[in-house]
């Protein structure tokens, strides 16, 4: 199926990570010019933009001022920005319950998530505002829909991303003209930083047990997702959405 992507100007924030790197090959097999945005990870953001001949570029999103200067950087160069992924975000690494959970973890995490979220929106939607078109696509997760025991922290950001935000955000827009917002809710992906922290048999079978489909899902299929709800041409007529790449989740044990 064809995409209408080849002419487009897309940004992946946080795209020099396992999903985000995905992502932005998967959009640039479609012969889209794509903007490969990093806070840290400079090495990865500049090898996978010199292999898809796109462009890596740094911004600390958590500062409004950085995003907005961001979205200003790739029009002044590329002329227009037509697709925002808002995928950057931080999972804290050490599963705690909530009591535990002590305020600098919890402000650092709904600031690297929510924030980001929120900051990269506002960016993209002030140019969107001007030209009256383009698709955001927020990265949520099935966290923010099913909970996730001892990470409250991030299944609070991204709950109130792919709820309260998206559904506004979408609404906001409708004043705009052809400007789409929807979200993607990836369950548990096999990433590099999953694999390093440790995936047995064990852990697959929870995490698996209300899914549909007996597996775990691959960057890859979460990147098909992404690219299928950006493009016009296949999802002109879907916002305020949110899609599960989760197997058919119902639930969580893990």
């Amino acid at each position: 199926m064809q995409t209408g992507l080849s002419d487009s100007v897309v940004l992946v924030t946080g795209g020099a990570g396992g999903i985000g790197e995905s992502i932005c090959r998967a959009f640039a097999s479609e012969g889209a010019k794509v903007i490969v945005h990093y806070h840290e990870s400079f090495e990865n953001a500049d090898e996978i933009a010199n292999e898809i001949d796109g462009f890596s570029i740094k911004a600390d999103l958590r500062d409004s001022s950085q995003a907005l200067a961001l979205v200003d950087t790739i029009v002044e160069n590329f002329g227009k920005l037509d697709i925002c992924i808002a995928n950057a975000g931080y999972y804290p690494s050490e599963s705690k319950p909530i009591w535990d959970i002590d305020e600098e973890r919890w402000n650092q995490t709904i600031s690297s998530n929510l924030d980001v979220a929120v900051n990269t929106a506002r960016g993209f939607l002030r140019e969107a505002s001007r030209t009256g078109s383009g698709s955001l696509v927020f990265v949520g997760s099935t966290a923010g829909i099913y909970g996730e025991s001892g990470h409250s922290d991030y299944a609070a950001a991204k709950g109130a991303i792919t709820s309260g935000l998206l559904m506004s955000v979408k609404n906001d827009v409708s004043i705009l003209g052809n400007v789409r917002v929807n979200a993607i809710a990836p369950g548990w992906t096999i990433t590099p930083k999953k694999i390093d922290q440790g995936i047995n048999d064990d852990l697959v079978e929870k995490a698996t047990a209300t899914m549909s489909l007996k597996k775990l899902a691959t960057p890859e299929d979460v990147a098909n997702a992404v690219v299928s709800i950006s493009s016009d041409l296949i999802s002109g007529h879907i916002t305020g959405q949110i899609i599960e790449v989760a197997g058919g989740m119902e639930g969580r044990l893990v």
